[in-house]
């Protein structure tokens, strides 16, 4: 794991955050397959940003990630682009998850969480997020 400030043209930045997406009203629609695919595809979505996806676990109904996000990218564009990506992919990929958001038409909350990491090492951060209980 990095722990060192990233450099982007004049630019020397650290800054780390911890997000964590729920599904819609908490139903508990993860697999193991369904969170390494979500994984996948919030990795290729985080390139747009020049985003780092530095940690991503998840238990059946949210998913934590810690990211290293780049000044110039507004924290809320990207979750907006994280979870709709994978929502879209998602349920494309796996009709088995239409029992979970047929009556709300999203797979993931309106809501998230996200704090910056500040004061606390990263390494325990990324030890809470691998320590999720993540369904086979």
């Amino acid at each position: 794991m990095r722990t060192f400030a990233r450099v982007v043209s004049q630019c020397v930045f650290h800054m780390h955050v911890h997000l964590v997406f729920v599904t819609k009203y908490r139903h508990s629609a993860f697999t193991g397959r369904h969170l390494t695919r979500c994984e996948e595809t919030m990795r290729a979505v985080r390139q747009d940003f020049e985003a780092e996806l530095v940690a991503f676990n998840g238990e059946t109904n949210h998913a934590h990630l810690l990211v290293n996000v780049p000044p110039k990218a507004a924290v809320s564009r990207l979750v907006n682009s994280l979870k709709g990506v994978s929502s879209r992919r998602l349920r494309q990929e796996f009709p088995d998850l239409v029992r979970h958001y047929r009556r709300a038409q999203r797979l993931w909350s309106g809501s998230y969480s996200a704090g910056s990491v500040g004061g606390v090492p990263l390494s325990i951060v990324k030890q809470n997020i691998e320590q999720q209980n993540r369904p086979l």
